[in-house]
């Protein structure tokens, strides 16, 4: 079987888990980790560059947002993804070193950048990948702002109390 076509069900699989897991224990559920939190930030260090892993992931990072269980009281969670290595050819409106097959997940991927940013969540790309993996900057998705090194983003969001959730 070619690498595409594990991967392709390897993400399906993994799609049904979560979606199993997410039925079995109910957005409804409260969590006793969250208890007494004046504010939950997290930021979501992005390095996958499948793009069917990728859109999955990003689905679940909205999902996560979206959740009221992660909301402090009536405020919203504060979430930051932070593209770097392979994962930023995805934040990039030039479909050209994709096959044609998964262009169409690229745009839907593309869609959700552009609704998570319109609900809040904020997105940044490191220069520095961007540069190594030959994305020109024009490229990119308007929702993504260009940092110089996506790491020292992360420590900064770190160092201000974000969590980080890596997602590779």
């Amino acid at each position: 079987m070619k690498r595409s076509g594990r991967i392709a069900i390897g993400s399906a699989v993994l799609a049904v888990i979560l979606i199993a897991a997410t039925a079995a224990t109910g957005f409804g559920e409260e969590y006793p980790a969250l208890k007494g939190l004046k504010a939950v930030k997290a930021v979501f260090g992005f390095e996958m560059a499948n793009p069917q892993g990728a859109l999955l992931h990003l689905q679940v990072i909205r999902q996560t947002y979206q959740d009221k269980n992660i909301r402090a009281g009536k405020k919203k969670p504060e979430i930051v993804v932070v593209f770097y290595g392979p994962s930023v050819k995805l934040a990039s409106r030039n479909r050209d070193a994709f096959a044609e097959a998964d262009r169409k997940i690229i745009e839907e991927y593309a869609g959700t950048v552009a609704a998570m940013a319109k609900e809040g969540v904020k997105f940044e790309i490191c220069l520095i990948a961007m540069k190594l993996l030959g994305v020109d900057p024009s490229s990119l998705l308007p929702e993504v702002k260009p940092v110089g090194n996506g790491w020292i983003a992360v420590i900064g969001y770190q160092a201000g109390g974000y969590s980080l959730v890596p997602v590779k």
